[in-house]
């Protein structure tokens, strides 16, 4: 997706050390397919991304070493959350109408991602929808020949898919990506091939980054762990929702088959991905795409691995795809999460409310964990007010009390 393209970018390019490296993301899928076999591809998330960047690296000033340490903390404290019986009663506490919520929330980010982007070189996003200073948002430009390639190849890929033609969101790229090429718009991959470049200088630096962990810097520490932990579960769990959802694969009350294996391969990537140098994952909602096509087991994970381990000969090439041709596929992911907006009950204000307030939040701050957060404290504030009528369980008061200490730590950083 741009966004956490244009996170790790920001890493990249910052603090050069974090280049996210294909080896690692082969190493996800793998533990994956082993773990679970489920179609998901696991990386780096958006939400992750930027809180790492912005509020750990940049607004804590902490050392990038020691918050890797935080990074592979956090993961063991997933790993151990995985396993015990307390991640049943997470899922058990969310209620229906919020998870349903989840999925559109997240269909409408994906699509928000997918029409939006700036034009101009080396973006070059869709700018279907841009900023404006009057109305904040506002219809893009049909001057911009990004927008009319990224308007064409959103109608090229919603024919094939009507059409259920095999293969139909990987023909919309490379159409796109086609058409942006020969008119000039983007420009050629200058090669195809190149020789992968290990930053083995990464390795084991989550270990020895403990080695800045000083008094003035533990507060800071713990924060970023906990802060870490939350986004995490919240964007593994919605995630893991929406494309359980698209497998058939989730029980009446909202839970994964399997959630426990599912946790257990997110928190393990985490653990692992931490002592290759990269900031947390989740599973990509990317996925979704596979599963359109037909992807069923965890062989898809194998196959995707070792994709990931080929792209990193052909990076020049992957990295001459203009964001535009990824907003078609990104647009039709979105298509497909709403039809869970059906199953809440928008006669019952009680449900009606925290739910719209996720699907809301979720695309206008583009982060998952903000969304749930929010809906998270408006669900147990509501019930609170009436009283025996809709009584509020203790796993509604945590998570709106974790919540509530989640945007404390993010919002009141200096």
């Amino acid at each position: 997706m741009r966004k956490q393209r244009s996170s790790a970018l920001f890493i990249a390019q910052r603090y050069p050390k974090f280049s996210i490296t294909a080896s690692s993301q082969t190493l996800r899928c793998v533990i994956t397919f082993e773990v679970l076999p489920y179609p998901f591809a696991l990386g780096p998330g958006t939400g992750t991304a930027a809180l790492f960047t912005f509020s750990i690296v940049l607004n804590m000033g902490m050392n990038w070493r020691l918050a890797l340490t935080a990074v592979f903390v956090e993961g063991v404290l997933f790993t151990a959350l995985s396993l015990s019986p307390f991640r049943r009663h997470i899922i058990d506490a969310i209620p229906a109408s919020l998870k349903q919520a989840m999925v559109v929330g997240l269909g409408l980010f994906l699509s928000y991602i997918a029409l939006s982007g700036n034009v101009a070189p080396p973006s070059l996003g869709a700018g279907i929808i841009v900023t404006s200073t009057a109305t904040t948002t506002t219809l893009g430009s049909l001057k911009q020949p990004a927008t009319l390639i990224a308007i064409a190849g959103i109608l090229i890929t919603a024919m094939l898919t009507v059409r259920r033609v095999k293969g139909a969101l990987l023909l919309g790229i490379f159409s796109t990506a086609s058409l942006g090429w020969l008119s000039g718009v983007a420009p050629l991959p200058e090669k195809i091939l190149t020789i992968p470049q290990l930053p083995l200088d990464l390795v084991g630096q989550a270990i020895t980054g403990s080695q800045y962990l000083t008094g003035s810097q533990l507060g800071n520490f713990f924060a970023a762990v906990f802060m870490l932990l939350f986004v995490c579960l919240a964007d593994t769990i919605s995630s893991l929702n929406v494309l359980g959802q698209q497998l058939n694969r989730v029980k009446p009350n909202g839970e994964l088959h399997r959630s426990k294996q599912a946790l257990l391969s997110n928190s393990l990537s985490t653990v692992s991905g931490s002592l290759f140098g990269c900031v947390p994952v989740i599973p990509y909602l990317d996925s979704a795409a596979g599963i359109f096509e037909g992807g069923r087991s965890g062989f898809v994970a194998i196959v995707i691995a070792m994709l990931f381990l080929v792209s990193a000969w052909f990076a020049p090439l992957f990295a001459a795809i203009p964001a535009f041709a990824t907003a078609p596929v990104l647009l039709m992911i979105g298509v497909l999460m709403m039809s869970g907006v059906r199953a809440i009950d928008w006669n019952n204000l009680a449900e009606a409310i925290p739910a719209f307030l996720v699907i809301l939040i979720m695309p206008l701050t583009f982060s998952v964990a903000d969304g749930l957060a929010i809906g998270f404290i408006a669900d147990a504030a509501i019930k609170m007010t009436q009283g025996k009528k809709q009584p509020v369980s203790k796993s509604s008061l945590t998570l709106a009390g974790i919540a509530v200490a989640y945007f404390l730590l993010t919002t009141l950083q200096p």
